[in-house]
């Protein structure tokens, strides 16, 4: 099948490249990606300008703008041939827990939602390149069933990998996403020409991260994997709300 191939580290990333090279040996791939490093993204999109888009000498296609500009473009009016599933990543770096709502692998996932099979979102939990192998070994395991994988309509998949040696891998969990205790405080910085700014810091560390979380698979060896759907509304809220409406009337 037509897959198409996006991230949020930029077209000339090595995950993207190592996605690319285990998921083309049995499926059609197009590759629309930032021209730059664009984490954090979320699922904004561009509107103050026109995007522009470039075809690079690796046959990769970059576009000016963010994950989820990319991941639209490319579904509908930039390329000739719809594809049937969106990948992102393999993103350096883990998309646990809150994460997803800053991340721009899982924004890029989260814009092939109307497409007819799910979507990946695909993180080794590293920055570092050491165990990319790794990463291709599990996502070219995930894909020789992929046409099996039968989901509501508008789900995607987060996968994060930890960063081990292949042989050290323990398996694959399906999990749920933990929650992350407060970022540290943002660090005040000032500049050679005495002009104050800020430094977003660290993420906080896992705080609902017990069995049963990504975060705790993650740890423990396993490969994490959770479903996640565009849906937010709160319907156990449902009730609560109601009350406090009522009491205005």
């Amino acid at each position: 099948m037509l897959i198409l191939l996006s991230n949020d580290d930029g077209v000339f990333a090595p995950g993207l490249k190592a996605l690319h090279a285990c998921v083309s040996a049995d499926h059609e791939c197009v590759v629309v990606a930032p021209d730059r490093d664009r984490s954090g993204a979320s699922s904004s999109l561009t509107l103050d300008r026109p995007l522009r888009w470039a075809e690079q000498d690796n046959g990769f296609t970059s576009i000016n703008g963010t994950p989820t500009d990319c991941v639209h473009l490319a579904l509908n009016g930039l390329l000739d041939e719809s594809p049937e599933m969106v990948m992102s990543g393999i993103n350096l770096g883990a998309n646990l827990g809150d994460d997803v709502l800053y991340s721009g692998t899982v924004a890029a996932a989260l814009e092939g939602r109307f497409l007819s099979r799910p979507a990946l979102a695909l993180s080794l939990c590293s920055r570092s390149t050491v165990h990319l192998s790794t990463a291709q070994h599990v996502i070219s395991e995930m894909m020789k069933n992929i046409e099996q994988l039968v989901l509501p309509s508008r789900s995607i998949l987060n996968i994060n990998i930890p960063d081990l040696p292949l042989n050290q891998l323990k398996g694959m969990l399906l999990t749920r996403l933990g929650h992350r205790a407060r970022a540290a405080r943002p660090v005040r910085v000032t500049d050679p020409r005495g002009n104050e700014g800020y430094w977003i810091s660290v993420v906080g560390k896992g705080e609902d991260a017990g069995e049963g979380t990504d975060f705790h698979a993650v740890k423990a060896g396993y490969v994490s994997v959770t479903p996640l759907r565009i849906d937010k509304t709160h319907y156990d809220a449902f009730s609560d709300v109601e009350n406090w409406l009522g009491d205005m009337q």
